[in-house]
């Protein structure tokens, strides 16, 4: 079974909505079968993908998003975001990019931002009469900063497969999701001055100290995760253990919002996502381990390099083909998968593992944002109700700003790559 039986095979599964874990498990058991090889080199790659003490970070940093929303910190949080940009042209929206960027430094995750603020922003932004195709389309467009600006569930799986850093690359992220959240912002200033939104209050000196002093807490979360790993007083799985009982003490002995039910609940959902995430770790591990044996990454090259040997071309092509896998692909399966083939390619014409790490990354969370698996958009459509059709239509504008900042990131690796080298090398 050659390489491009398996991946036939792999999409015909996923057409068939097989998920994603069973499908690249069974094309891979169909490839050992076929090939000969004793199975047991399924368990074994399975296992050993999954055993990796970086991933153990990845339970916690799920746990501490899902500790924020249930606790109701989340509002906190989009308060005193409203009271430092709800003045602007367009105030909500600018508020729900920023407090994208806040909500960004505990959960580490587009889905988690999508549905803990998804809500309380869409919702007010409903009150102060913006339209829903707006309202959706900047919610969808700002949680993909969650992924790029430490902490980052993909970048911790990029940094397992990749053999990076996991502490460079989100240093990595901070300056691209600031670029995100200023790109998103022009946008929604742009709509806004067109259809004529509102401002939200007034700016208010006071009111932004009464906000920051209720957030205060919260906010120290990013604080405590970044501020530990630059300074080596903690690994990033260690920093998450951190964040995830940091949440806790805040929900449980400070606040008092989470009760023992709400806590439980929010343990079954981390287990219930975490075992997910690791099935697809495991079945992409063997999935990678065939490409790797194929000497996919060598063809993949060969490919590429006869059709230029300039390094941005070869770039840009990369970009074009980890756009079209993030349409079709889960982002934790497409990581696992890309990264083998991808790593020895970028190694050839000169590009840094981190900063291929951020351009894969943000690349991906544009797929999360289109069909056919965009779950983001199947998130927002049902807290907002809105027709999944119409949010799909509602987010195409706010696709235009990412991928300028991708463009960016990848013709300017300095954008990426500045902080690690500054603060790591």
């Amino acid at each position: 079974m050659t390489v491009a039986i398996l991946f036939l095979v792999l999409f015909a599964l996923m057409a068939l909505r097989v998920p994603i874990a069973v499908a690249l498990g069974l094309a891979s058991l169909g490839y050992i079968l076929v090939a000969g090889l004793p199975p047991v080199l399924l368990v074994h790659n399975v296992i050993n993908g999954m055993n990796s003490f970086p991933l153990l970070a990845i339970p916690f940093f799920i746990m501490a998003g899902g500790l924020m929303n249930s606790a109701g910190i989340t509002s906190r949080i989009f308060a005193f975001a409203r009271s430092l940009v709800g003045w602007l042209n367009g105030g909500l929206g600018h508020v729900n990019i920023g407090a994208s960027i806040i909500f960004a430094g505990m959960s580490g995750a587009a889905v988690a931002d999508a549905g803990g603020l998804g809500a309380i922003e869409i919702k007010a932004m409903r009150e102060a009469g913006y339209d829903d195709d707006f309202s959706v389309g900047v919610t969808a467009a700002s949680s993909t900063i969650g992924p790029i600006i430490p902490p980052s569930l993909p970048l911790v799986i990029f940094g397992v497969m990749a053999s990076v850093s996991i502490g460079e690359l989100f240093v990595a992220g901070i300056i691209p999701g600031l670029m995100m959240a200023l790109s998103l912002m022009a946008m929604v200033w742009y709509v806004s001055r067109k259809r004529d939104y509102p401002k939200d209050d007034a700016l208010s000196v006071s009111r932004i100290g009464r906000t920051f002093v209720q957030a205060f807490l919260p906010l120290m979360t990013p604080v405590i995760i970044v501020g530990g790993i630059v300074s080596g007083a903690f690994t990033p799985t260690e920093a998450a253990v951190c964040a995830a009982g940091y949440a806790m003490v805040l929900g449980l002995f400070v606040y008092r919002t989470l009760t023992l039910k709400k806590l439980i609940v929010v343990s079954l959902e981390t287990i219930e996502t975490t075992a997910a995430i690791m099935l697809i770790v495991g079945s992409a591990t063997i999935f990678a381990w065939i490409l790797t044996a194929n000497q996919a990454a060598a063809l993949f090259a060969e490919l590429l390099l006869s059709i230029s040997d300039n390094k941005y071309i070869i770039l840009l092509m990369i970009m074009v083909a980890v756009l079209i896998i993030g349409l079709f692909m889960e982002t934790i399966a497409a990581i696992s998968i890309l990264v083998p083939v991808l790593l020895p390619i970028s190694a050839q014409i000169g590009v840094d593992p981190v900063h291929l790490g951020i351009i894969v990354i943000l690349n991906l969370m544009i797929g999360l944002l289109t069909p056919p698996v965009g779950m983001v958009l199947f998130v927002l459509s049902k807290v907002s109700n809105v027709p999944f059709e119409a949010c799909v239509r509602a987010t195409l504008p706010f696709l235009v700003p990412l991928v300028i900042v991708l463009l960016l990131l990848t013709f300017f690796p300095q954008l990426s790559l500045f902080l690690p080298e500054l603060l790591y090398r």
